[in-house]
């Protein structure tokens, strides 16, 4: 785990790394209530209080969006930007949308 800025939050959030999210993210993917499958487009709100009592176990914070929780991930997330040390939106990213700076 890792504080980071998010980007989509406005904010500073614990962000899982892989093996933290390999706590997490199965409980989207392999949803089951009372022992049935649980379709695909009905997964997040079925596990929803399971994946956001593992990450706040994981991380010590309460998240309330359970949507939130896919893009909290250190994974996703680019290098500090050189000028304002928030991370860049990928690691392909060559742009700083918070201050502005460029690679180009």
């Amino acid at each position: 785990m890792q504080v980071l800025y998010c980007w989509r939050c406005k904010m500073d959030l614990p962000m899982l790394d892989e093996a933290e999210w390999e706590q997490v993210g199965p409980l989207f993917l392999h949803a089951a209530v009372d022992g049935r499958p649980v379709p695909l487009g009905e997964r997040i709100t079925a596990n929803r209080d399971a994946a956001l009592d593992a990450y706040e176990r994981l991380t010590g914070f309460r998240e309330t969006n359970a949507e939130a929780l896919w893009h909290h991930r250190i994974f996703l997330y680019g290098p500090p930007c050189p000028a304002c040390r928030k991370p860049l939106r990928t690691p392909q990213a060559r742009y700083c949308p918070a201050c502005g700076w460029s690679s180009y």
